[in-house]
């Protein structure tokens, strides 16, 4: 039978019942083989030959493949339909040839499908093909780049910049785009503007609202009233006119579907509409997949097979009716930077099937197809008809303009099913307006803003106009009739980067490639150079540093236009255009020339070159201009950037140790800086005679009972809980720390005394002759607070439970379910609870209970399924081969195997496993 090789099990699993019996379908595991992460893997002094590695967990595998082989000697290499699926390919081939299980005449075919259905993989085998040369030559030059950057310019961080962890070719670029948001939004000064908004009603009685536009006969701009003065001159002159509607203009509009799904506008719009990253969302789509149910989803395509548009379009008649099909099939372009991947959109591979007709399990599965179909049918149908409509009002001498827009949906078309989600608020005003005519009056309403006001400020406190009856705080001015209200607004910095903005950012630019997008953003999240908060990517001062250096030694490589070139490069070489061993040449040879020139440089030069770069961020211009160097605790040193040995950063002065002043890494907090701790300690009173104080120590912060001297040089100190924050400390709180430990009193069992303390893992009970005594029993608290009030009564209870739970340490949990004995093996199987969620258990071997099965209702045969294809991939004894050896054993006893036969059968097993 041939043999046909895909990566994964799952996949694997699918295709095998498609082929039936005719066929082998093995799993590959991915990659079988990589480069060694150590210096010398490729060597470009000899045209860069690399050195290739076959990982431990793979050889099992080859050895699998190679085994099947021996039986049919005919390999058809069926993996993933793009580069990464190419290179695959290339290395199995590869190695096979290097252990001789392919024959000089073994044909190999490979064949790429887009989908897993049966008539896609039936029809792929007709057509097989060779491993594509050029894809597999662009996939080692880009492995190269990757490599030679990653190997020599890391090293290059680490001797210089201590706590750095890595940088890549990709991944810094992308790291600078992050650091670069956010340096936009610490150098942004909001601006002050007034906007002006009156309420009408038409003769009619139907209320709507409009906004200024035009005062004293001047069209107004967005900073035209940049004050509460000007604001309130504005309402004044609106609340004073007589108005009427001066024209209405309705204009028809359509609105057109977005493209099918591409690998970057999934990820954004996952990450849009679920809150789902990159990687997770990668994740879901490759069992969706492998599950049939998507086509290929590594792709930058947005073109649809010509069935797969007739399934759509059928899909949306039969459905929604035929009004919702356009008259033509729509065809889409890609106007990516850089797009090259030849294939589909990411799809349903059938049109007519919902997430509810699939009724797939898994909620995240679930979710993410069900935005793929819609996105899919909603691609197909025909454009929203909208209706848009501008009303102006003005008074008789035109010295005072209003507007009102609003808009109505005439046809829904593409909108009944799916509208794509934005990354901001749209500007647009999509309010639907009564009906209005042109020369009719527009009156104040009755209705006025008040609640709107009342939610601006407290309307309690408001200043009365006396002359005017005008109502105003500091963020909004309300006419004396209520119709006319001034909000006051705010220029907003640019906003930081999401996993979903970031992709898209990355896509426009041309930086990287659909199935690297999800691995970059995660790497930078890894090595802690970005962290998240909320949905949006925020850079540590790590990631800041790496950039500053970088930026100043190795300026070309963070370029966003050289990045895309070598993508363009790289393009040219998978198109055939281009030897990718040059390619890597001219790369290299200025490369290590940069890299050469870093060798001389010292750390302190480093970090004084990076304070010159990030001055205006780290030193701003102090309104008195004073030098905002000059450190603000001795007067006489100068503030310079450092780094500490976890790779943190901070401001210190050049006079340390006899000046201890620090601060955070950033621009200078006015408000930190009047509540922070000075180097000398924060004063908070005196008790007993003694000065209270808070420092700021090496391990956290604490309070210290007087000072130090050379009869006691430890005074009382006491670590203040991470819940309370130290600028907040007060006196009482203080003395109530150094009061610790809390003597509660005698055991009444054993008269030794119980204590209360906050340990390093937190509150906690003592049971013994002194808090310093080795034994004796401790039982946690629950709160910081339970340790001045907890009574005799409640501790002897929590160390009476502390005491019965060690009896219960080493007991086996029980099962949740008993499925009885091991067919093959024996021994019981049993489906267990876990930290993580339910699994069957046998032996050691524990399997993972996937979501599309229930623990309630999982039979033997699926648990003992689930342990073999566990134990295979751990790379344990399979429960059949041990019952089967178990059995053999008792069998052959009586005849005492001698131990040279069982050595030499071993040996030989050994060496072919190898």
């Amino acid at each position: 039978m041939p043999v046909v090789v895909v990566e994964s099990p799952a996949k694997a699993k699918t295709i095998n019942k498609y082929l039936g019996s005719d066929y082998t379908v093995l799993a590959s595991y991915g990659h079988v083989r990589d480069l060694p992460p150590k210096n010398g893997s490729v060597d470009p002094d000899n045209r860069f030959e690399m050195l290739w590695e076959i990982a431990s967990d793979s050889k099992k595998h080859v050895k699998a493949i190679a085994d099947a082989l021996k039986a049919d000697n005919d390999l058809i290499l069926a993996t993933d339909p793009d580069r990464e699926g190419e290179a695959i390919s290339w290395h199995l081939e590869e190695t096979l040839r290097d252990r001789k299980a392919i024959k000089k005449d073994t044909p190999v075919k490979r064949v790429v499908f887009n989908a897993i259905t049966q008539s896609a993989v039936t029809e792929a085998m007709k057509n097989p093909r060779q491993v594509d040369a050029p894809l597999v030559e662009a996939y080692l030059a880009r492995r190269a780049l990757d490599y030679l950057v990653g190997f020599n310019l890391s090293p290059v961080l680490w001797r210089k910049l201590p706590g750095a962890k890595s940088a890549g070719r990709v991944q810094s670029v992308c790291l600078r785009l992050i650091v670069d948001r956010e340096m936009e939004i610490e150098a942004f000064r909001p601006r002050e503007y007034w906007q002006v908004k009156a309420r009408l009603t038409t003769p009619r009685g139907q209320d709507f609202e409009a906004r200024l536009v035009t005062l004293g006969g001047e069209k107004l701009d967005r900073f035209s009233l940049e004050n509460e003065t000007q604001a309130e001159m504005a309402v004044h002159a609106v609340a004073g006119r007589k108005l009427e509607v001066v024209s209405v203009e309705a204009k028809p509009s359509t609105r057109n579907p977005a493209a099918p799904f591409m690998t970057s506008t999934l990820q954004q719009e996952a990450s849009r509409k679920f809150g789902m990253g990159a990687r997770a969302c990668m994740s879901t789509a490759q069992r969706l997949y492998e599950a049939g149910h998507i086509t290929y989803m590594r792709t930058d395509g947005i073109d649809m097979a010509p069935e797969a548009v007739t399934g759509a379009r059928d899909a949306i008649a039969q459905r929604y009716g035929k009004d919702y099909v356009p008259g033509s099939p729509r065809i889409y372009k890609n106007k990516a930077k850089n797009a090259q991947e030849a294939h589909e959109c990411i799809r349903p591979t059938d049109m007519s099937k919902s997430a509810q007709d699939l009724d797939i399990r898994d909620g995240d599965q679930r979710k993410l197809y069900d935005l793929i179909w819609k996105r899919t049918l909603a691609s197909q149908m025909e454009a929203a008809r909208l209706e848009r409509t501008t009303v102006e009002i003005a008074d008789g001498e035109r010295d005072v303009m209003l507007r009102a827009t609003g808009q109505v949906v005439v046809f829904d078309g593409f909108l009944k099913v799916y509208e794509e989600g934005r990354d901001d608020v749209a500007d647009e005003d999509d309010k639907r307006l009564p009906q209005i005519a042109k020369g009719e009056a527009a009156r104040f309403s009755d209705a006025t803003f008040a609640e709107d006001f009342a939610r601006a400020g407290k309307t309690d406190d408001d200043v009365i106009d006396a002359e005017g009856g005008m109502r105003r705080n500091g963020a909004a001015v309300l006419s004396p009739n209520g119709a006319v209200l001034a909000t006051q607004s705010h220029t907003q910095p640019p906003p930081r980067y999401t996993e979903a903005t970031l992709v898209k950012r990355m896509e426009e630019l041309g930086i990287g490639r659909p199935s690297t997008y999800a691995s970059i953003v995660t790497t930078i999240q890894d090595r802690e150079y970005v962290r998240r908060d909320g949905n949006r990517l925020i850079p540590e001062d790590k990631g800041r540093l790496v950039i500053a250096f970088l930026a100043n030694y190795f300026r070309r490589y963070l370029e966003y236009d050289f990045t895309a070139d070598l993508e363009d490069q790289l393009d040219h070489v998978s198109a055939g255009e281009q030897d990718w061993k040059d390619l890597l040449d001219r790369f290299w040879r200025d490369f290590s020339a940069a890299i050469a020139e870093t060798s001389e440089l010292r750390i302190g030069e480093v970090l004084e070159k990076i304070n010159e770069v990030l001055e205006p961020h780290l030193f701003p211009p102090n309104p008195d201009g004073s030098d905002p160097r000059l450190c603000p605790n001795c007067g006489q040193g100068r503030l310079s950037m450092r780094t500490a040995r976890s790779g943190g950063a901070f401001i210190g002065c050049s006079n340390y140790p006899e000046c201890r002043y620090t601060r955070p890494f950033g621009p200078p907090d006015p408000e930190a800086e009047a509540s922070a701790i000075p180097p000398d300690g924060k004063l908070l009173g005196e008790d007993q005679g003694d000065e209270i104080r808070v420092f700021k120590g090496r391990f956290g912060p604490y309070v210290q009972r007087g000072a130090a001297t050379e009869e006691t040089p430890k005074p009382p100190r006491q670590s203040i809980p991470k819940d309370w924050p130290p600028e907040e400390l007060d006196l009482e709180r203080a003395v109530m720390l150094l009061s610790l430990p809390r003597e509660i009193g005698p055991h009444p069992e054993d008269g030794v005394t119980v204590w209360s303390n906050i340990g390093r893992y937190g509150p906690y009970l003592k049971h013994a002759e002194s808090t310093s005594h080795k034994g004796g029993t401790n039982a946690n608290l629950e709160s910081i607070e339970d340790v001045f009030t907890v009574g005799m009564n409640r501790a002897v209870q929590l160390l009476a439970e502390k005491v019965a739970s060690r009896g219960s340490r080493g007991q086996a949990a029980a099962p949740l379910r008993e499925l009885g004995e091991h067919p093959d093996a024996g021994g019981p199987v049993n489906v267990m609870k876990g930290k993580y969620g339910p699994y069957v258990k046998w032996d050691k071997i524990n399997a993972t209970i996937p979501d599309t099965m229930e623990p309630e209702e999982i039979t033997l045969d699926q648990a003992v399924v689930l342990i073999e294809e566990r134990a295979e991939k751990a790379g344990k004894k399979s429960p059949k081969k041990a019952g089967a050896k178990k059995t053999s054993a008792k069998k052959s006893a009586p005849k005492k195997t001698t131990k040279s036969k069982t050595t030499k059968s071993g040996s030989t097993r050994s060496k072919t496993s190898d």
